[in-house]
């Protein structure tokens, strides 16, 4: 039994890994060639039918890159930077379930790699960490350019934190649970949270681009202005760490936003017809159904986020750049007090419901 709990912990580590590292060069092709496409030009071409296989060109050219260090830079922070801007989205996945349940050599094995009641808490506190990486990286680097992107970023993402943690607080108080589980089952048998808490959903979808540092909120990092910000003494396989470390922000921000405010691994419309029929057709048992009903719910999750990646995309060539003073305008002035208020009102309303 032990032994068994090991290897299915471990195949769902390596699981969640490899799919967040294969979508990345998949989101990296599929980001060039949609603003491509938004903007009438025609993107990589060259490499590979379509240019599939740009993103294998990208890579290999960042291994041959020259691996620069900067002089006076502060080697142990700068080199645990892109580390950690890596790791915390990874780890942030691990509460984040993609299915329900299935079962493999009669066991029962939950489609999620830790189940605590406290996901939610354990998904703040790795996403909070997305910080560190900015600043770390900044100070490290000894530039004007890096330590002004690492200010940026710092104040950026502490302040879109607090509307963030309002807009999730008050599905807390919808949900009446921390655990991830227990928020997909409660929609599972009511509606899903944006149609309750719409209001909730907005403010947390907003201030996921700016946790994230997408456009427009990708102030840190504003080309025109501090050339590439903190990362921009970084080179070779240490900006692609930072590299890969946004798109793996991008996959936990759209699975927590599923999970949330959609109905996470909840099947969507017209699965449960092909579930049926599938199971029937090959005389398929009680353990055949529930493990055809996990891949269905599995494919749901799957679609769900890649609708929200595609919606990262479409943000970032449809909108400009904010200035930094409208940034943070529209975090302490508007989303705040707006988070703040629909917290007040969900409470009352599920107060006064529940009498």
């Amino acid at each position: 039994m032990e032994y068994f709990d090991f290897i299915q912990l471990i195949a769902k580590i390596l699981f969640v890994v490899a799919v967040c590292l294969s979508v990345v060069p998949v989101m990296v092709w599929f980001e060039r060639r949609g603003s491509a496409w938004m903007q009438g030009r025609v993107g990589p071409n060259r490499v590979g039918p379509f240019g599939l296989l740009q993103p294998l060109a990208d890579v290999f050219k960042f291994f041959c890159k020259e691996d620069f260090t900067p002089g006076n830079a502060n080697k142990f922070y700068y080199y645990l930077a892109p580390m950690v801007a890596l790791i915390a989205p990874l780890c942030a996945l691990a509460v984040i379930p993609f299915g329900s349940k299935a079962i493999i050599m009669g066991q029962e094995v939950n489609l999620q790699i830790g189940n605590f009641d406290s996901g939610v808490i354990f998904i703040l506190a790795f996403a909070g960490l997305e910080v560190y990486p900015l600043i770390l990286a900044g100070w490290a680097s000894k530039n004007k350019y890096s330590v002004l992107g690492a200010l940026r970023g710092s104040s950026q993402i502490v302040s879109y934190e607090i509307a963030m943690g309002l807009a999730l607080l008050s599905m807390m108080v919808v949900y009446g649970s921390f655990n991830p589980h227990d928020m997909v089952s409660w929609q599972q048998k009511h509606y899903w949270g944006a149609l309750i808490n719409p209001i909730g959903a907005l403010v947390f979808w907003i201030s996921i681009f700016a946790e994230t540092n997408r456009l427009p909120f990708d102030l840190p990092e504003g080309e025109s202005e501090i050339v590439a910000g903190y990362h921009l003494e970084y080179g070779a396989m240490k900006f692609a760490l930072f590299f890969m470390a946004e798109y793996v922000a991008m996959i936990m921000a759209s699975a927590l936003i599923a999970t949330l405010f959609f109905g996470g691994y909840g099947i969507l419309p017209g699965m449960s017809f092909a579930i049926n029929m599938i199971v029937e057709q090959f005389g398929w048992g009680e353990v055949g159904l529930q493990n055809t009903t996990a891949v269905f719910e599995f494919l749901s999750f799957f679609t769900k986020v890649a609708v929200f990646m595609f919606i990262f995309v479409w943000v970032r060539w449809t909108l400009p750049r904010f200035r930094f003073d409208q940034l943070m305008d529209l975090g302490w002035k508007i989303l705040f007090p707006l988070s703040l208020i629909n917290l007040v009102a969900v409470t009352l309303g599920v107060y006064f419901l529940n009498q």
